[in-house]
């Protein structure tokens, strides 16, 4: 199936043409390949030709009639193509207000979106007839911003019904200080404003000039970077004549070590890193009617603090907690914001940390989701395709980051990794098992990390035989914290991973040989455990050394895992009622891995109650937690208490990453295709589908983020969260190589 965008296209220099890269980009990287985006790309004229990529079907004359209908006509002929979205300015389309589109508009036959990235107010009769035909001929209608569809409402009469608000775009990258990448870029020894785009007398450029003597009295290591080269259609009329004069009024104020031109079109790999080797970007536009700049977007995206002139998304975008606003055409105004900034360093570093926070809903995957949905609301073919996601990369760059040469370290600070949160065996365990399954017998670095893992959980078992799960910053065990909890479960897990790793067939035998020592070890001190969470990974690792047929002394592994499978049974037939057919009278977190236990055990021994019981309780649990085949994870705070009310927030990453292993589980026992359809379901859960509609996972980091709050997404990707993805991960692997 295709998707058809009518735009302006690279490699013409257009924002626009940017935009619709980024958002074919970013839809082609979401959906599988059932669903393509192609392109019918605006030129400048008659005469004027670029060199298109392949996704380019159709080149339109903005002036021609003829190339408006026979266009429209084709697409109508096409019957893989289920929709048309148009990337609507006005000054793409020939005639009165682009009047021409609608001669598009009219012929089409397939359900249309059209993107409005212009909303003037107050219209003149013959704006007012063609944006309003516009709308009326579209089946829906996207804006920008809120204030635009306000405006769309208000001003033009458009039913509100049909409008839909989807933020522009930005990309998603980590956060950071400015000091790397202007040390990169030789600015090391200054102060950096950046204002970057197309060039044009409405940038208002000149005005930011004109302040900065006044500032520069205060910081003479000040540098302010115009990054960008003058707009097509303006060097056309008048040449180079406004950059000119800006560069003589640099002259004139004494400013040339203080100003710097680039007369560029950057890559976006050389915009981003300007954009982070700023210090303020400066948002200037002299358009108080301005729907919405890509440029404010990306600076606000990029974690910059913001000065900027009130225009309309300006106003709509930037609080008092992200930015400043400036009065229009106001040197002193800039001057005195500008100053202001540069004299609070800490209040200009929060300014950029919230303005990353409340960006995140804007990156490129998040725009595509929402561009995904409204598609699916006019086309019943891309409803049921949308479902099917791309499914990301394996990507371990986050889980080496987090691991220095003692383990991995427990938190981070968004993607930096926070050593003062110290270590867990928990998530020691967790890594061991990614690395162990991610290994193919020649990833040095990765073998590396399993050694590591395996040392950590060495280092943490005890004279009694018991896994201690807390280690400090400064690499000694947390005696307190280890003594004040219970440790059950991290110990479950990580016998649950020793198992993993002893029977992983790439591992060198000397690794494969120390992990079963210690899964020994600590068994024979203690095999019986009072969780049934603990009992259940005890029991998932039994069954792995059972199927290789891995001996550990005298030990009988098949009674073991009878023993724990017959306690699961115990627990339930103790507490499940017709209505509540579950192991324990709440549930909290993991719980997908009571029946994955049951329906391994019986895998492994036969036993058809194990089966009977795992899969009836996996279908209670399926019942709980999914919502219109959007899976949502019971919430910790205060969890779902048999006689309570059932909390859905905070969802945690553990959740879906066990949610997505049972279901993988349960569709290879069992053979229904339904438990499969399941597990894609609750690993969507990182990748959208969930109750903010927002990625959870990081593709720019190869993180995960630590949960999904009530409004709100846990930006940190801590080392639980980030291999609980992976383990989702690794589940639909298995799944797609079978």
């Amino acid at each position: 199936m295709k998707v058809v965008y009518l735009s302006s296209f690279p490699p013409r220099e257009c924002g626009i043409a940017t935009f619709t890269a980024d958002l074919t980009g970013a839809m082609d990287d979401l959906l599988e390949s059932v669903v393509e985006s192609r392109i019918a790309a605006m030129n400048t004229d008659a005469v004027s030709r670029y060199h298109y990529p392949r996704q380019v079907l159709f080149q339109i004359d903005p002036y021609s009639e003829r190339d408006y209908l026979q266009t429209a006509e084709s697409i109508n002929g096409m019957d893989d193509v289920k929709l048309v979205n148009v990337q609507h300015e006005f000054g793409l389309f020939g005639g009165g207000y682009g009047v021409n589109i609608l001669s598009f508009l009219g012929a089409l036959k397939k359900p249309s979106v059209v993107t409005f990235h212009s909303v003037l107010p107050s219209p003149n009769s013959e704006l007012h007839r063609v944006v309003r035909s516009i709308a009326e001929k579209a089946s829906g209608v996207t804006a920008m911003t809120n204030l635009s569809r306000e405006i769309l409402v208000r001003e033009y009469g458009i039913d509100e019904k049909k409008i839909s608000v989807i933020p522009h775009g930005i990309h998603a990258a980590p956060y950071s200080s400015s000091a790397k990448p202007k040390a990169a870029l030789g600015f090391s020894e200054k102060v950096s404003l950046l204002t970057f785009g197309f060039l044009s007398r409405g940038k208002g450029i000149e005005y930011v000039i004109e302040a900065l003597p006044k500032v520069v009295k205060a910081t003479p290591d000040l540098m302010y970077i115009v990054l960008g080269v003058t707009h097509p259609n303006v060097l056309k009329e008048e040449g180079e004549s406004y950059r000119n004069s800006l560069i003589q009024k640099v002259r004139d104020l004494g400013l040339s070590s203080h100003v710097s031109f680039y007369n560029e079109y950057a890559s976006l790999d050389s915009l981003l890193q300007f954009l982070r080797a700023a210090d303020i970007y400066i948002s200037t536009s002299l358009d108080p009617n301005q729907a919405v700049s890509g440029t404010l977007s990306y600076a606000l995206g990029s974690g910059r603090p913001v000065i900027s002139t009130p225009f309309a998304q300006a106003r709509e975008i930037i609080t008092p907690e992200s930015g400043l606003l400036v009065n229009f055409k106001d040197p002193d105004s800039y001057a005195e914001a500008i100053t202001a900034l540069l004299k609070d360093p800490v209040r200009r570093e929060q300014f950029g940390k919230n303005a990353y926070f409340r960006t995140r809903n804007m990156t490129w995957e998040n725009v595509a989701l929402e561009y995904s949905k409204l598609f699916s609301e006019y086309s019943v073919e891309l409803a049921e395709v949308s479902k099917h996601k791309k499914i990301p990369r394996i990507n371990l760059s986050h889980l080496f980051l987090l691991t220095d040469d003692f383990g991995i370290i427990q938190f981070s600070q968004l993607s930096l990794p926070d050593l003062a949160s110290g270590y867990t065996v928990d998530d020691n365990a967790r890594a061991l098992i990614v690395a162990c399954l991610c290994y193919s017998g020649k990833q040095k670095n990765l073998l590396k990390r399993a050694e590591i893992y395996l040392r950590f959980i060495e280092y943490v078992l005890g004279e009694d035989g018991l896994f201690g799960n807390y280690v400090k910053s400064d690499r000694t065990i947390d005696s307190a914290l280890n003594r004040d909890e219970n440790l059950e479960d991290a110990n479950g897990r990580t016998l649950w991973a020793l198992a993993v790793a002893a029977t992983a067939e790439l591992l060198p035998d000397s690794l494969r040989d120390k992990a079963l020592s210690l899964f020994r070890k600590r068994i024979e001190k203690q095999e019986m455990f009072e969780s049934p969470r603990a009992s259940a990974f005890y029991a998932k690792g039994l069954c792995l050394l059972l199927k290789a047929k891995k001996r550990i002394g005298e030990n009988d592994l098949n009674g073991a895992l009878i023993l724990h499978c017959d306690r699961l049974v115990s627990l339930y037939r103790g507490v499940s009622s017709e209505e509540w057919p579950w192991f324990e009278n709440y549930l909290t977190y993991s719980n997908a891995v009571f029946p994955e236990a049951l329906l391994l055990g019986h895998q492994q021994t036969g036993n058809s109650e194990y089966l009977e019981i795992g899969t009836k309780t996996l279908d209670f649990l399926i019942r709980q937690t999914f919502i219109n085949g959007i899976y949502a994870p019971i919430g910790q705070d205060g969890w779902h208490h048999k006689m309570g009310e059932r909390r859905y927030f905070d969802q945690q990453p553990e959740d879906a990453s066990a949610m997505a292993c049972a279901l993988a589980t349960a569709a290879r026992v069992t053979g229904k295709a339904a438990y499969k359809e399941r597990m894609y379901e609750a690993f969507n859960w990182f990748l959208g589908d969930n109750s903010l509609e927002q990625v959870v996972y990081d593709r720019a980091t190869g993180g995960c983020y630590d949960g999904v709050g009530e409004g709100h997404i846990n930006l940190n990707q801590g080392a639980e969260s980030t291999t609980s993805y992976l383990l989702a991960r690794l589940a639909v692997v298995a799944d797609l190589q079978e």
